[in-house]
């Protein structure tokens, strides 16, 4: 017997390609009997979603990311072309992405419905992303301009495909949206889930290894260095032992908040507003509006019998 025997998964050592097919098909059927009501449904594509969102930059920013030479007679068309295949295109995916979740028993949405209302939301997420640029151009002084922070910055570009993917959730396409947050972490290496809420002028400095929870919500000119966490202190769990969902366990930033590279704030903590944490610091207690926190003051405060870091 060998241990994946052992296990009770009734897996035996195979002979050639096609026991190894037999049973890869087992498992699968295995798999979606525990998963589905019936025969298994047809899945998003990942491929599709991503082409989707670089349709939506390119109508959203058509001088950065259409055709190079586009004339300005010629934008709003693009614009229209883009954003026009992209909904078409995203509208299927929301029926695959709905059809899963039937599957799973939970009622029906309308996939028409909430293209409609996504977009109706481009306006506002473009003027969102314009705050950001601005508030990147205003907050670094290694940008020539605001054209170069659109262009070339980790940290736009990562927050403009969460203000994309946080619109998908908010109207009950989460799968969806995980794929373009997904898509935006595996290019800036900045994760940020879409169910975050993120005001305006949000800039996040250099980008690399920040991590932003799905409860977070994050004020308005907030500026955030490379390896923040915004994450949870804990996990629960309910009567029977299993982790709880869809309840607020990460921080809240208030306005006029910066934190440096390193800091790992965790749990539904409030940082109020307009204050600065310091780099590496490890923050489980709220903090009032304009505190400085720096490591040494951070312990002092652990050490003299206040709330833990």
């Amino acid at each position: 017997m060998n241990a994946l025997t052992e296990r009770g998964l009734n897996i035996e050592p195979a002979a050639d390609l096609g026991d190894v097919v037999a049973q890869l098909r087992n498992l699968r059927a295995a798999s979606q009997k525990r998963r589905y009501r019936g025969p298994a449904p047809q899945l998003p594509s990942r491929e599709t979603m991503l082409e989707i969102v670089d349709r939506l930059v390119a109508g959203l920013y058509p001088r950065h990311f259409g055709p190079q030479g586009l004339s300005l007679k010629d934008v709003d068309s693009f614009v229209e072309h883009s954003l026009g295949g992209a909904l078409h295109a995203l509208r299927r995916q929301v029926e695959l992405e709905f059809a899963l979740t039937e599957a799973k028993s939970a009622p029906p949405s309308s996939s028409h419905g909430i293209v409609a209302d996504f977009l109706a939301s481009l306006p506002s997420v473009r003027a969102l992303a314009d705050s950001d640029a601005r508030a990147g151009f205003e907050g670094d002084p290694s940008a020539t301009s605001i054209d170069e922070i659109i262009f070339c910055f980790p940290g736009f570009a990562a927050v403009l495909r969460h203000r994309l993917a946080h619109e998908l959730y908010r109207l009950g396409s989460r799968t969806l949206a995980r794929i373009v947050a997904e898509d935006a972490h595996a290019r800036t290496g900045v994760d940020i889930h879409p169910g975050a809420e993120i005001g305006e002028r949000f800039f996040i400095d250099h980008g690399a290894g920040v991590v932003i929870g799905e409860t977070a919500i994050v004020g308005r000119n907030v500026r955030l260095y490379q390896g923040v966490t915004l994450g949870a202190k804990r996990f629960e769990t309910d009567a029977s032992g299993a982790l709880r969902k869809n309840y607020p366990r990460h921080p809240i930033l208030e306005d006029d908040v910066v934190i440096y590279a390193g800091a790992t704030l965790l749990g539904r903590i409030t940082v109020g507003k307009g204050s600065s944490i310091g780099g590496n610091v490890w923050l489980t207690h709220s903090v009032p509006a304009g505190s400085r926190i720096a490591q040494a003051e951070a312990r002092t405060q652990s050490f003299d019998g206040g709330a833990g870091i």
